[in-house]
């Protein structure tokens, strides 16, 4: 079974609550973090599958359709290849907030299906995400979990962006 690094989208990969996109509802509203995409370049490079975990409650909600949310990936994926790096695949939970289903974030449903889906040890692989539910959904998917942002957090580390956060997601993949 192998390692993998597991990424969440929205405020880690690409920018949402900006002055120039609030949410990402079509390929246009999509704009890459400064130094995202080299990071994911140097997570593949390290010889470790990248996968993305979103929730995408906007679906649910109305906002956006699921032929529009897979545009919006194809193009991720995209900007993602051309700076080297490269996703092996993407599970979103397109339900309303408040469903209550078991994929969406608190809840590790999505990780948990990638890695049967795709051969993963989630208790040698981690979680990258920039909110406590994203945490909460890697440690109870069994992973080590790595926050991004300034704020208080239960993770196992912590750094202010994807690419300063390399190294610690490297050096937990090695522990």
């Amino acid at each position: 079974m192998k390692k993998a690094v597991f990424l969440d989208r929205d405020g880690v990969l690409n920018e949402v609550l900006t002055s120039r996109v609030k949410f990402v509802n079509h390929p246009g509203q999509l704009f890459l973090l400064e130094g995202a995409a080299e990071a994911v370049a140097e997570i593949t490079n390290a010889g470790y599958p990248v996968f993305i975990v979103t929730n995408q409650g906007g679906i649910g909600l109305g906002f956006m359709t699921e032929e529009k949310l897979r545009k919006v990936h194809k193009r991720l994926t995209s900007m993602l290849e051309q700076k080297g790096g490269k996703v092996i695949d993407i599970a979103y939970c397109p339900h309303k907030p408040t469903q209550g289903c078991t994929c969406r974030k608190p809840e590790p449903g999505m990780l948990i299906d990638l890695a049967e889906k795709h051969g993963i040890n989630l208790s040698d692989s981690v979680m990258v995400g920039d909110h406590e539910r994203d945490v909460e959904a890697g440690k109870a998917a069994g992973c080590k979990t790595v926050f991004i942002g300034d704020g208080e957090t239960k993770a196992d580390a912590k750094a202010p962006s994807l690419a300063e956060a390399v190294k610690p997601i490297i050096s937990l993949l090695g522990s």
